[in-house]
């Protein structure tokens, strides 16, 4: 072991990065490796979310329209007819709520469900949902079956 083969365990020091600005000698002074005037070439610059160069930004470019609440509560529909074909495919059974649609799949289990009434229910079942439509509760009853709102 001598002087001329020392040297530093593998991996124990990593290389710096490009050391910029510290003078003409450097090689890498004057600008910096930033060019020549403009907003990048300043210090403290930074990009703007949806800056485009100077471009109308997109979100200035599309046009906007109407009002969109934010406390407004979304709900799931699913209609007197998607009843029907689950029923007789035997994938609901005549007593169903709102955990047994979410393990067939129609809702998620964070939705709020809607019974609407369209197509037609040909059996007698109990309903169990968040809301239902006035004409869908109407064609329950009629079948001969019952509603129940959560």
């Amino acid at each position: 072991m001598s002087l001329n083969n020392l040297k530093p365990a593998e991996g124990s020091n990593k290389k710096a990065g490009k050391i910029i600005g510290r003078g003409q000698g450097s090689g890498k002074g004057g600008t910096a490796t930033r060019g020549h005037k403009g907003a990048k070439s300043r210090s403290g610059y930074s990009k703007k979310i949806g800056f485009e160069g100077g471009q109308m930004p997109l979100q200035r470019r599309v046009p906007k329209f109407g009002f969109t609440n934010r406390n407004r509560t979304e709900y799931q529909g699913i209609n007197l007819a998607t009843i029907q074909s689950y029923l007789e495919a035997n994938r609901l059974e005549k007593d169903f709520g709102f955990e047994d649609l979410v393990n067939v799949g129609l809702v998620g289990k964070n939705d709020l469900v809607k019974i609407l009434g369209n197509g037609e229910i040909k059996e007698a079942v109990n309903v169990t949902a968040h809301k239902f439509s006035a004409s869908a509760a109407e064609a329950i009853k009629a079948a001969g079956g019952s509603v129940t709102t959560i």
